[in-house]
């Protein structure tokens, strides 16, 4: 016999979909064409059958390589000056290769917190925001060669030495910077592709501006309100907003459009908002993003999911099969079951869970809904009951309210179907009582074992609150975020509240 059923839910009801289409706003005539002129791109060019996300991420990729090659650079010269001014029982022997090695680690250490400062490739950002991040990460790598001075033999005497590299490596690297940002420019590569959007006459103005200053990294593209729909795929990812106050009831649906829309703030020499930069982070304007992964956090993500899954599993393996075995001999048959969800990218995923359930858990609830009109409208609300007379007694409520059924989707983890953190993969009957809007933007992340909902509200939250927790988590998810929520599970699943 067999140890895995294929299904243990029924087709349940639908609601309609609904979605909110783009509504047009109009500017004044002549101010601007419908689209502008495709900005040049070697990646457009050289990989046109290439996928738009990879296309449009190899252009930054290219940038900040050159930034941080060149950052690299301003650390060697850095270096051989300060090497020449070293006392000689520093710069030669085995004494030289600690000073070598010192200076190694110092300038690696700034290169991280450049990067984790968003420096590389710093698109957006005033020049005076470039200098505080770089003076603060320098700062942070002198204080902590100040704790190794303190702490390590000798230490003190390469402390002024290193401090000088740093304080010369800030001195030299924005002269760097500007040459290998200016090779980045000319080899095309340099910004991203934005809409600019403009009240009155002011669109004209914000594409040569942002043409002049091309440092900000906005290659700007003139385009009429109306004409928005008309993008195509792969277009701009950006839209740059200013100085029209009738496109705040589209933000929402703008969001939905571009990656990242900028509500812009003052600049330099032009003023169109009255926004001090000073108000956000030393930015160009107020970011509203769609939470769009980069390829680092994506790949920390996974590493962090298998760091946990695979030891997991060879703890939890002992407890499934002591559950296996009780499940079958309450109720002989497969003692897992494997049911198909939506996972990343509208991909199937076969997600496997413990049974629960008796095997003829369908007829059961069939005939509970017609027998009890309250037991139907509770499910239609929550797709769960509290009193559930499918579930395997005693079994089966200790599994859920513990979620030991829930422990074999750290195989599904393992494979890449899943991760830890997620929107929790819901059968087709759940989530076709979600508008279709909704469930494209749960289809760009990958679904998760546990999540904002379920540390928070469990099996309590009724459909409306299930999509708002989880819009959330999807509008704000980050490493950080994760972490979190995986640190809330373990309580959240030893109070079981919510949990049937």
């Amino acid at each position: 016999m067999s140890l895995f059923a294929s299904t243990e839910m029924t087709p349940r009801p639908s609601k309609a979909a609904t979605s909110n289409d783009m509504t047009a706003r109009a500017i004044p005539a002549g101010s601007v064409p419908p689209i502008a002129a495709k900005t040049a791109d070697p990646f457009d060019r050289a990989g046109s059958n290439m996928p738009v996300a990879l296309r449009r991420r190899l252009p930054r990729l290219a940038t900040s390589s050159f930034l941080v090659a060149g950052d690299i650079a301003g650390y060697l010269i850095a270096y051989f000056v300060v090497l020449s001014f070293l006392p000689s029982g520093l710069a030669s022997g085995s004494q030289g290769t600690i000073a070598e090695r010192t200076f190694t680690i110092a300038a690696l250490a700034a290169i991280i917190l450049y990067a984790s400062a968003g420096l590389y490739p710093g698109y957006r950002l005033h020049g005076h925001e470039h200098l505080r991040r770089r003076t603060v990460a320098a700062v942070k790598v002198a204080v902590l060669a100040a704790f190794g001075a303190i702490i390590l033999p000798e230490g003190e005497r390469l402390l002024l030495a290193v401090i000088g590299f740093l304080a010369l490596g800030l001195i030299v690297q924005p002269f760097v910077h500007w040459l290998a940002r200016g090779l980045c420019w000319k080899l095309g590569v340099w910004g991203e592709r934005a809409v600019v959007i403009g009240g009155g006459n002011l669109t004209p103005a914000l594409v040569a501006h942002f043409k002049n200053h091309w440092q900000y990294g906005i290659r700007p593209e003139a385009i009429s309100p109306d004409s928005l729909e008309a993008l195509p795929d792969g277009g701009p990812s950006i839209a740059v907003i200013a100085g029209t106050g009738a496109l705040a009831p589209d933000l929402a649906a703008m969001r939905r459009k571009f990656a990242e829309v900028i509500l812009l703030s003052d600049t330099p020499s032009l003023k169109v908002s009255g926004l001090q930069p000073a108000d956000v982070g030393g930015e160009i304007g107020i970011r509203l993003t769609n939470s769009r992964s980069s390829v680092n956090s994506d790949l920390v993500r996974r590493i962090l999911d298998l760091a946990i899954a695979i030891p997991a599993t060879i703890v939890v393996a002992p407890f499934i099969a002591i559950a296996a075995a009780a499940i079958y001999a309450i109720d002989p048959g497969p003692v897992f079951f494997r049911h198909t969800r939506e996972g990343l990218s509208g991909k199937p995923v076969h997600v496997l869970k413990l049974r629960t359930m008796y095997q003829d858990a369908e007829q059961r609830l069939e005939a509970l809904f017609r027998d009890d009109p309250n037991m139907r409208a509770e499910w239609l609300s929550h797709f769960k009951l509290k009193d559930d007379p499918r579930i395997l007694p005693v079994i089966g409520h200790m599994l859920r309210a513990s979620s030991i059924d829930e422990l074999p989707q750290l195989v599904n983890i393992i494979a890449g179907d899943m991760a830890f953190v997620g929107p929790r993969p819901f059968p087709e009957y759940h989530l076709s009582a979600m508008d279709s809007e909704f469930r494209d933007k749960r289809r760009s992340v990958t679904p998760g074992l546990t999540g904002l909902w379920q540390i928070s509200e469990r099996s309590n939250a009724d459909i409306e609150l299930q999509q708002q927790l989880d819009e959330f988590y999807i509008d704000n998810r980050s490493l950080w975020f994760d972490c979190q929520i995986i640190l809330s599970t373990i309580p959240a699943v030893f109070k079981r509240r919510g949990a049937y």
